[in-house]
């Protein structure tokens, strides 16, 4: 083994949460470490977050190209060229990765490339991708591990070679028929953006609805965008079998209450959910323990079961979301200078990346009822905010949550153009703890569609008591 290395933080993970941190601790004179296995900056600017929105917009373009006639502009012929497709997005992740070693560069902190395993008590061994070792002891150790894609027990699933997110951003051609195991936000984004680069895509969902988490109301209504253009959803639709190879022919067996049926495909996509990459890294020899979801088991400052070690991002619990990871950071760095910031006060966001997006922030009206919440429920169609009248986005509607017994919003969903950006607006209502009637009243610019706030609120209800 080699001799000890002693550094003030090591970092196993260069992920979102811990590359800031690193940054944020090299510049303030610490001595800092990063391990990172393969992905300089994580898997956001490599392999996920951006990259996955690199290639929807493009989809985006090819879809608003195929549609331009009823705008005035007429497109001959429409081709999708993947490997350009590629290569746009390829070109943006090297461009991050100069960005990021420039930053180490200029905060101190070293990364160091290879797998890390923790050998003692905030001690870890580097096998180094180079070649040989480090071992690395630090005074606090930061772990960043993040997730993978998960695998379900499926016969055959594993011969068939499937896609992952990750292989489904490497493809060179658009697959002749795309089916995606999933429901989820991945799996939804992804079977939209092949669809709209040309593809015949079916998704395949166990459950009773697409996005199991959110209002049943805001999944049918996807559901219903993404079937007018033309992809299949199969629900209460269990993979019993999977035959053949992704990228060529394959088939998968699925089985309802009344029948089974099998779909034939060229290429096949997992998107059931994420596995925190826990498991062979020496946590147990370290003090760390885990939860029965093999999560590390942190407190709500992000503090683990060992002394001077904190847990961030997915692997910990959080909300798989890169700006939970950074507000993680922001934990993480005022606790260890003496802070008290926690992680059960915080209000997240969710966007789901699909056109038009989905945006949710607070209570859902599910789990206003799961927690014997009483709420006065308002909604919007889209097509009664101006703004869609010159862009004819009116597809979704808004939705908001407000306390039957006070004007506090609770919650707010919405399903449509810049869903994201006007659910800013509402999660800043909410922290400042202003009347749902405030921004009900606020001057909004016209035409924004924002400024469909104003008329849904308008149709909150009065108070019963």
């Amino acid at each position: 083994m080699s001799q000890p290395e002693t550094f003030d933080v090591v970092i196993i993970g260069s992920g979102q949460g811990g590359k800031h941190l690193a940054w944020h601790l090299g510049q303030s004179g610490k001595r800092v470490a990063v391990v990172e296995r393969r992905w300089v900056g994580g898997s956001c600017p490599a392999v996920a977050c951006l990259p996955s929105k690199n290639e929807i917009w493009s989809a985006h373009v090819a879809h608003m190209v195929r549609n331009a006639a009823k705008f005035g502009t007429i497109a001959e012929t429409v081709r999708t060229d993947m490997a350009t497709v590629r290569g746009r997005k390829q070109d943006m992740v090297e461009r991050e990765i100069r960005a990021h070693l420039d930053l180490y560069r200029q905060t101190g902190a070293e990364l160091i490339m290879g797998s890390g395993r923790f050998v003692g008590p905030k001690t870890i061994e580097v096998a180094l991708n180079e070649g040989g070792s480090r071992v690395l002891v630090g005074t606090e150790v930061v772990v960043n591990l993040g997730s993978h894609a998960a695998m379900p027990d499926i016969p055959g699933l594993k011969e068939a070679n499937a896609l992952t997110h990750i292989e489904a951003l490497e493809l060179d051609e658009v697959p002749s028929h795309l089916i995606v195991l999933g429901g989820g936000y991945v799996g939804i984004e992804m079977a939209q953006a092949y669809r709209r680069f040309g593809s015949r895509v079916t998704v395949i969902e166990p459950g009773a609805q697409l996005m199991s988490r959110e209002d049943p109301d805001l999944a049918e209504e996807v559901s219903r965008i993404l079937k007018e253009e033309g992809i299949d959803i199969l629900l209460n639709a269990h993979p019993i079998r999977v035959d053949g190879h992704s990228g060529a022919s394959v088939s998968v067996k699925t089985e309802t209450k009344s029948e089974e049926r099998s779909i034939e495909g060229s290429h096949l996509l997992v998107a059931t959910g994420r596995v925190p990459n826990t498991a062979n890294v020496g946590l147990d020899i370290a003090g760390i323990a885990l939860t029965a979801r093999g999560l590390i088991q942190v407190d709500e400052g992000l503090r683990t079961t060992a002394h001077g070690v904190w847990a961030i991002g997915e692997s910990a619990g959080s909300p798989q979301f890169t700006h939970v990871s950074v507000d993680d950071f922001r934990i993480v760095r005022d606790n260890m200078a003496g802070g008290n910031r926690r992680t059960d006060d915080r209000l997240i966001p969710y966007v789901m990346f699909t056109e038009p997006p989905l945006a949710r922030v607070g209570l859902s009206e599910s789990e206003a009822r799961a927690r014997g919440i009483p709420v006065r429920v308002a909604t919007l169609p889209m097509r009664r905010v101006l703004r869609t009248l010159a862009t004819d986005q009116v597809e979704g509607y808004m939705k908001a949550l407000v306390a039957a017994d006070d004007d506090r919003i609770l919650g707010f969903a919405m399903i449509g153009a810049e869903a994201g950006e006007v659910m800013a607006a509402v999660q800043t209502a909410i922290l400042a703890e202003l009347p749902y009637t405030k921004l009900r009243d606020a001057v909004i610019t016209h035409l924004t569609f924002a400024e469909g706030l104003g008329p849904l609120l308008e149709n909150v209800p009065a108070r019963s008591i």
